[in-house]
């Protein structure tokens, strides 16, 4: 594998039924396993088999396999509907499983709404979440509003405008990925050593 490849995981961040985000999250990560630079791996908070009386960073080591691609990535995509203006409560837990293993790496945003607004409230209340996690947001979201209207049956996308937005939103992602990388290994802080 190429050094300069980059390790981008995807984590789908709702379990209801019947969800619409799960195409979505299908589609972006067919468009980054498409890119040569980037490696990339989906989650699905549906496969976590979260406590209900235990919480937080404390029950990590009971997900090494979240644990260890985090630790390994260079960067994350979180695919994420807007439920009531917030997040998906199990998104929230999942992210919670770590914490120092994300510092300063870039996450991207797609949001997601059968809405107008596409998910762009979701974002804006993930943004203080993920900066206290120690992630650095990039400023290409991808939006998919409307989403119940935007695929076929088969999962397929039916509205060709989003390959440009994905590619404009990959690259960005990309830069940070690269430039952070960079930055924790070459330059000294408490919580990277080059």
């Amino acid at each position: 594998m190429s050094e300069n490849r980059l390790f981008l995981p995807v984590v789908l961040g709702t379990n209801r039924k019947n969800r619409q985000s799960e195409n979505v999250a299908r589609w972006v990560f067919g468009k980054m396993n498409g890119r040569e630079e980037i490696e990339t791996r989906l989650f699905d908070v549906r496969d976590f088999d979260l406590p209900r009386d235990d919480y937080g960073q404390e029950i990590k080591d009971d997900f090494p396999e979240w644990r260890d691609a985090v630790i390994r990535a260079d960067g994350l995509v979180i695919v994420t509907p807007e439920y009531n203006h917030g997040y998906p409560g199990v998104l929230k837990s999942v992210l919670d499983l770590l914490l120092k293993e994300y510092i300063h790496k870039p996450v991207a945003f797609v949001g997601v709404s059968a809405q107008v607004w596409g998910g762009t409230r979701v974002i804006e209340a993930c943004l203080p979440m993920v900066r206290e996690l120690g992630l650095v947001s990039t400023f290409t979201d991808l939006n998919f509003p409307r989403v119940q209207t935007l695929f076929d049956e088969n999962g397929k996308l039916l509205d060709a405008a989003y390959e440009k937005r994905a590619e404009g939103f990959l690259d960005e992602l990309v830069w940070m990925s690269r430039a952070l990388r960079w930055g924790r290994e070459n330059l000294p802080s408490k919580y990277h050593q080059p």
